[in-house]
């Protein structure tokens, strides 16, 4: 008789930090999957693990739901310090109180604790494999011209 043991239990790691620099809300109005929102990555940094900026051209792909929740897809570039390129994704959500996110897309300052906005984050690097052997998770601020998060490494 084999006995089977219990996964191990997760746990989150402080990995690195993003500071995403935004462009204007493009609004493509409702489209087939809802109202679709695009907003451009202009620039930004990368702190912790690993080092870089993140390159202009990248974008949140967003939907807005009927309930007043986003669905996040963004997309985007970064060269770490080492001249190196890295392709993060990150796909999440952004919910709260209808107030608090009109207040959000007003570009005013709201206190985290009132959204909820989290994200699983993969990334691609043809140099650091240990960011694709890894599944990371990060919590997020949404600010009038910037999303900020720390990315947690789940163990």
């Amino acid at each position: 008789m084999s006995t089977v043991a219990d996964p191990p239990i997760p746990q989150l790691e402080r990995a690195f930090e993003v500071d995403a620099e935004l462009g204007p809300l493009e609004d493509h109005g409702r489209t087939g999957v809802g109202h679709r929102r695009i907003i451009p990555v202009v620039g930004g940094t990368i702190t912790g693990e690993f080092e870089g900026e993140l390159l202009a051209g990248g974008a949140d792909w967003q939907v807005v739901r009927a309930d007043g929740s986003i669905a996040l897809d963004a997309r985007y570039s970064a060269r770490s310090a080492d001249g190196e390129l890295i392709c993060i994704t990150a796909r999440g959500v952004r919910s709260g109180d209808p107030e608090v996110l009109e207040a959000l897309l007003r570009g005013e300052d709201v206190d985290p604790s009132l959204y909820y906005f989290r994200t699983a984050i993969a990334i691609e690097s043809s140099t650091r494999p240990e960011l694709e052997h890894a599944i990371f998770v990060g919590s997020c601020i949404r600010e009038a011209n910037r999303v900020r998060y720390v990315a947690f490494r789940v163990t």
